[in-house]
């Protein structure tokens, strides 16, 4: 599952073998602002331990369910991008909008069965 926040950009998948989710990112700097935030029991940042995300971090589901529910209860802005550019900066508001730009054409193809 990729989640999109106004603070990070996060991939969340379940290992084989495993009963806890690996949280994956880009940046050290969104799982640290995931484990202050709203996640505490986000385990250390590992940099450099998987294949084509940079950093990662474990947690249980419940945890990071409960992390979930605060961060959709915090949502109290109009604009998703403009409060990513307010919170993050012109450049992660960019680059979040050059995705949003791509997922456009899962309207112009149709959803689920799109290219």
């Amino acid at each position: 599952m990729w989640i999109f926040t106004t603070f990070g950009f996060f991939s969340v998948v379940q290992k084989p073998g495993t009963d806890y989710l690996t949280v994956r990112a880009r940046t050290r700097d969104d799982l640290e602002a995931l484990r202050a935030r709203y996640l505490p029991a986000l385990s250390k940042t590992i940099a450099g331990g998987g294949t084509d995300y940079p950093f990662r971090a474990t947690v249980a589901h419940d945890a990071l369910a409960d992390a979930m529910v605060e961060i959709v209860r915090d949502v109290t802005y109009s604009n998703f991008k403009n409060q990513v550019q307010q919170e993050a900066g012109k450049h992660r508001a960019q680059v979040y909008g050059r995705v949003w730009t791509e997922l456009l054409a899962l309207e112009e193809f149709g959803g689920k069965h799109a290219i």
